[in-house]
């Protein structure tokens, strides 16, 4: 069932028939690194299988943990890397940081110069997170791109953008509705989103 951002206007430039800027830049680095001989295009494409097998569903388990093991919560939020590690997923050179929401601030993440995104953790980032609108618009209005995802950030609430960078990636620890006390964690894991951990949207229990 499609959102209802779906529609939103920065997305509009994810797809089409040109190659995308981001579209380039990765052709551009694979032809460089098999012409140098740093890597095959064999090795390339194994790893492209590999990321297109990972989904956000593991985001999901490590955040819903996180709302149940206070423990494991604390550790995440120190050493992201050393945490997901418990999952068997390697950040390789990368270090992960995981931010809270909290009733007093909300986090959102971007990479406002290509599409740094935590693929060991939520697989593929989606189209309209690398898309150049969503990259310039949530720097400068905030508010108002939540706003298109159905997020509504009142005024009196601080909204924390964080930009990735070449050897940093980011998480957020949503936070956990007040209608999943009774849940368990493979059911919190369920309602758990990838936007979620974005940053776009906040959990919500299904009515």
């Amino acid at each position: 069932m499609p959102h209802k951002h779906d529609k939103t206007e920065f997305q509009k430039d994810t797809e089409g028939p040109d190659v995308t800027e981001t579209q380039v830049r990765e052709i551009a680095v694979r032809e460089l690194l098999i012409e140098k001989g740093i890597l095959t295009a064999d090795q390339i494409r194994k790893q492209v299988e590999d990321w297109e097998q990972k989904t956000p569903a593991l985001g999901s388990k490590i955040i819903a943990r996180a709302w149940c093991d206070n423990d494991f919560k604390k550790l995440l939020l120190e050493d992201g890397t050393k945490a997901v590690a418990q999952y068997n997923v390697g950040m390789g050179d990368l270090e992960l940081k995981v931010i809270e929401n909290t009733p007093e601030v909300h986090n959102v993440v971007v990479c406002t110069l290509c599409s740094c995104y935590p693929r060991p953790v939520l697989g593929l980032p989606p189209a309209w997170y690398k898309s150049s609108n969503y990259r310039r618009r949530v720097i400068r209005e905030s508010r108002a791109v939540l706003k298109e995802f159905g997020t509504d950030i009142p005024e009196e609430i601080e909204l924390r953008v964080h930009d990735s960078t070449a050897d940093l990636r980011y998480l957020v620890l949503p936070m956990r509705p007040d209608q999943s006390k009774n849940m368990t964690e493979k059911e919190l894991s369920k309602i758990v989103t990838r936007d979620s951990m974005i940053g776009v949207t906040t959990v919500r229990v299904p009515s």
